[in-house]
């Protein structure tokens, strides 16, 4: 996969350029009631080799319990700690784009993004994102995102073309790992270059100038985990903006990986690194065979919101094609998987509120983008109705709606 852009649109490696050293990181974690997992991950955000700058916590619970442990690792690591302690529920999408506008406040030349249920693998998790960052000459990269009780498993399985990959290792081209066992310098001497502790180990530090890293394989260019450990620079959220907070959770990253996919920037995933997350593979479950998988969240409150969102971002340039193949896959699932045609008339109901409620809501869409997306719904409206839309109907489910407990903003 290429993903060629003009020197004039690499805006992040301006900073790198004039050397790592002088890049400034502002670490954003988004947290809501989860004290206990903070109390593991922020050591690590805060006391990597590459240290932020700035913490910047954004808390959507407002707990002064958060607020101590932030300070508490930040005065040990050195690092200025922003605690904004919010009365609202901003949602991760609302969360971050707050951090985000914060670090830009304070100055940062690089955003790190972290949730609250994760951590990085080790210390040098952001060393390594600069250092990708700067051999590609990316805007944006983040790490492999890793089953925090599994690292070797994805913690959400990736499609590549037909194939999912659920194994860390899948993601290396022809079985490659980019970490090079074993370097030989320009002297000629021998390096072994996988210890932990290269130090504790050999008794000798690596020269700096001393590349270890397979450069020809140690990117999935196009393809990035954004909220689970990115890297963005400040330079590109200039060009694609913030998460939008309409979206609160769930969709959120899918529609601001879209701004940066056809923004042209150059991004990508690193594959020498990880971030480790829960799994959430549960959610997605086969159909035909294993061939497709459908989202399923087991609650009412994710599904709410992943299936109202996923409406929304069906609506927006470059996913409208996918209409017909959103069709195609709850249709299976709930009608011939489930038989459950109340829980597709639920999906369908919420995938039209978010493509008109969330999209008529906004000032920034222009009347001829909501014109287009109205039209792509009612172009695929003979298409779905004839089918999967008709079946429904005739079975007189009734007019009931279905809304979960929600924040009131929504």
């Amino acid at each position: 996969m290429e993903n060629e852009v003009s020197n004039s649109d690499n805006l992040g490696v301006q900073a790198h350029q004039a050397g790592a050293t002088s890049v400034e990181t502002a670490a954003i974690v988004v947290t809501h009631n989860r004290v206990e997992d903070l109390r593991h991950s922020l050591p690590i955000v805060t006391g990597q080799t590459q240290r932020p700058k700035w913490l910047v916590i954004v808390d959507n619970g407002d707990d002064p319990r958060v607020k101590e442990l932030a300070e508490g690792a930040g005065a040990e690591a050195g690092v200025e700690v922003h605690y904004i302690g919010s009365k609202t529920n901003l949602g991760g999408a609302g969360g971050f784009a707050l951090g985000m506008l914060t670090a830009l406040t304070l100055g940062a030349d690089w955003i790190w993004c972290a949730d609250d249920d994760g951590r990085p693998e080790d210390a040098h998790v952001l060393e390594e994102l600069h250092h990708c960052a700067r051999r590609h000459q990316l805007d944006a990269v983040s790490p492999i995102v890793c089953d925090i009780k599994t690292p070797t498993r994805l913690a959400f399985p990736l499609r590549r073309g037909l194939v999912w990959r659920r194994m860390r290792e899948e993601l290396f081209e022809d079985g490659v790992n980019p970490k090079l066992p074993l370097v030989r310098d320009d002297a000629g001497e021998l390096w072994f270059t996988n210890f932990g502790d290269q130090e504790a180990a050999t008794g000798h530090d690596l020269p700096e100038d001393l590349e270890t890293i397979d450069a020809s394989h140690d990117l999935l260019p196009g393809i990035a985990s954004l909220f689970n450990g990115a890297l963005f620079s400040a330079k590109s959220l200039e060009k694609i903006g913030v998460p939008d907070y309409r979206l609160f959770i769930r969709g959120d990253e899918v529609e601001f990986h879209r701004r940066l996919a056809r923004s042209g920037l150059r991004f990508g995933t690193c594959l020498t690194t990880a971030y480790l997350h829960p799994s959430g593979s549960g959610e997605f479950l086969p159909i035909l065979g294993g061939k497709m998988h459908t989202q399923y969240p087991a609650d009412d409150f994710k599904r709410y919101f992943t299936y109202r969102n996923r409406g929304y971002l069906m609506s927006q340039p470059g996913m409208r094609k996918l209409l017909p193949q959103e069709f195609l896959r709850f249709g299976w699932f709930f009608l011939v998987q489930r038989k459950d045609v109340r829980g597709f008339y639920r999906w369908f109901k919420l995938l039209r509120q978010g493509a008109r409620r969330i999209s008529s809501a906004s000032t920034r869409v222009s009347r001829s983008r909501s014109q287009a997306g109205s039209e792509g719904w009612a172009g695929f409206g003979w298409f779905g109705g004839v089918g999967w839309v008709w079946l429904v109907r005739r079975v007189r489910l009734g007019s009931a709606g279905w809304t979960p407990s929600i924040p009131s903003t929504f």
